[in-house]
C-alpha cells in the first residue's frame, strides 16, 4: 500500500488524539482555529455599528471566497439557511403549468427528491430516474427530460454511493433549452471541483466537506434562474426601502437582485465567519490537491474492501469517483458501532457504509479501517 499523508495535520482539529476519522461526509471534525474566530464575532457582536459594519464585510468576504471556490461572480452568490433551501427557492418561484415536469432520480437526497412534494397537486410531474445497479447514468436524465422540463435536480455527488455525476455533461445536454439544472453539491464542495458556472443554481451545506457547521449554506443563482424565478420571501435585505422609504410604509416596493435577492434578513453571522475561515484553509492548500488526494485514498479504501470480499458500490473510474466511497451492509447501523468501539468512525445508514477521507487524513487512517473491518466483521 502507498503511502499517503495528510494535507493538513490531524493536530488542527479538536478531539482526533486517538481517532481514526473517515466521516467528513457526516460531520467533518471542528478546526481548533475557529476558537480566534468565535472570539472575534462576540467582540463584533457587542460593538454596535461598527460591529455590525465589520461583520457584513466578513459577509463580502466570504461571498468572495466562495465564488473563488466555485469559480463564479461572488455577486452571484447567496447565502441560504440550508441546502434544502435552494431547491425549495426554486420549487416556490417558478411558474409552473400544468403538464410540466420535473426530473431527478430515484436514489437522491430526500431535499433534492422532494423539494417538489406540493407540485403534483397543480398538474406538475416528477420523475425518478432509476439507478442501474446503484449508478446513475447521465444519458438517462437527459433522456427522461423533454421540452416540459423546467428543473433538472440532482446531487453531483450521490450522499448514498459517492457517485460523482458529470455536471459538464448534464449542461452540455441541456443547452439551448428552457430547463434549469439545479445542482446540490454538498458531498462535493470542499473536496472536489464543483463546476458551478455551468449550473443555474448549486447549493451546498457547509458542515461536511466544507469543515464549517450548520446554518448556512452558499448558493449560486445564474441569471438565467434569476429571471424566470420570482423570490418569494421578503425582508429588509431584499427590498429597497432602506433607506429609502425612511420609516413609513408604502407600495409599490422594488426587489434588489443578487445576492441579496435570496437573502431576505440577516445571514447567519457567526457560521459565515466560521465558513470564512475554513474556506481560507481550503484555498491555501488548493482544490486540485484535496481533490487528487481525496480520489487516491478513495481508491486504496476501494481495494482494500474488494480484498474483504465487501460490495462496493462507488464507481470504479476515477473521474465518477468522490470524497466518499461507499459498500453495501445489511447490519449497517452495528457495523459502524463496532467500529466506534475501535475508535475508527465512518458513517453507517440505509444499507450501506460510506468512508469519507478528507485532507486531514493518511493511508494511516486507511490501514486502520480496513484492518477494524476484518476484525470486527464477524462479531455479533
Amino acid at each position: 500500500m502507498p503511502t499517503i499523508n495528510p494535507l493538513v495535520s490531524p493536530d488542527e482539529f479538536v478531539g482526533l488524539e486517538g481517532l481514526t476519522h473517515l466521516c467528513s461526509g457526516g460531520e467533518a471534525p471542528w478546526l481548533k482555529r475557529q476558537a480566534k474566530v468565535y472570539d472575534e464575532f462576540c467582540r463584533l457582536k457587542s460593538d454596535s455599528y461598527r460591529g455590525r459594519d465589520s461583520l457584513f464585510e466578513h459577509l463580502d468576504g466570504c461571498r468572495r471566497k466562495v465564488g473563488q471556490l466555485w469559480g463564479v461572480d461572488s455577486q452571484r452568490i447567496s447565502f441560504m439557511p440550508s441546502a434544502a433551501e435552494g431547491m425549495n427557492w426554486l420549487a416556490r418561484g417558478l411558474d409552473w403549468q400544468a403538464g410540466d415536469n420535473i426530473v431527478t432520480t430515484n436514489l437522491e437526497f430526500p431535499s433534492v427528491a422532494y423539494a417538489w412534494k406540493n407540485l403534483p397537486e397543480r398538474g406538475v410531474e416528477i420523475r425518478l430516474v432509476p439507478h442501474r445497479d446503484w449508478q446513475i447514468s447521465e444519458q438517462d436524465l437527459l433522456n427522461t427530460a423533454d421540452n416540459r422540463t423546467r428543473v433538472l435536480a440532482v446531487s453531483q455527488v450521490s450522499f448514498y454511493t459517492g457517485q460523482n455525476l458529470d455536471i459538464q455533461a448534464l449542461a452540455k445536454g441541456l443547452a439551448g433549452s428552457e430547463t434549469l439544472l439545479a445542482v446540490d453539491a454538498t458531498h462535493a464542495s470542499g473536496v472536489i471541483d464543483v463546476p458551478a458556472e455551468v449550473t443555474d443554481l448549486c447549493v451546498s451545506s457547509c458542515y461536511k466537506w466544507l469543515l464549517a457547521t450548520h446554518g448556512t449554506a452558499p448558493c449560486y443563482l445564474s441569471e438565467k434562474a434569476e429571471h424566470l424565478a420570482q423570490a418569494t420571501t421578503f425582508g429588509w435585505r431584499n427590498l429597497d426601502v432602506w433607506p429609502a422609504q425612511g420609516a413609513e410604509r408604502t407600495f409599490p416596493v422594488a426587489e434588489f437582485q443578487m445576492p441579496e435577492k435570496l437573502e431576505p434578513g440577516n445571514p447567519a453571522m457567526a457560521i459565515i465567519m466560521f465558513l470564512e475561515e475554513s474556506l481560507g484553509l481550503l484555498l491555501d492548500v488548493g482544490i486540485e490537491r484535496i481533490e487528487k488526494h481525496a480520489l487516491d485514498l478513495s481508491q486504496m479504501i476501494d481495494q482494500g474492501l474488494e480484498d474483504l470480499g465487501l460490495k462496493v458500490i462507488t464507481p470504479s473510474e476515477r473521474q465518477q469517483r468522490s470524497g466518499n466511497t461507499c459498500f453495501l451492509d445489511s447490519n449497517a447501523e452495528a457495523t459502524r458501532k463496532r467500529l466506534e468501539k475501535e475508535n475508527v468512525l465512518i458513517w453507517g445508514e440505509y444499507g450501506r457504509m460510506r468512508a469519507s477521507g478528507h485532507l486531514y487524513n493518511s493511508s494511516g487512517d486507511v490501514t486502520r479501517l480496513l484492518d477494524a473491518l476484518e476484525t470486527t466483521r464477524h462479531q455479533n
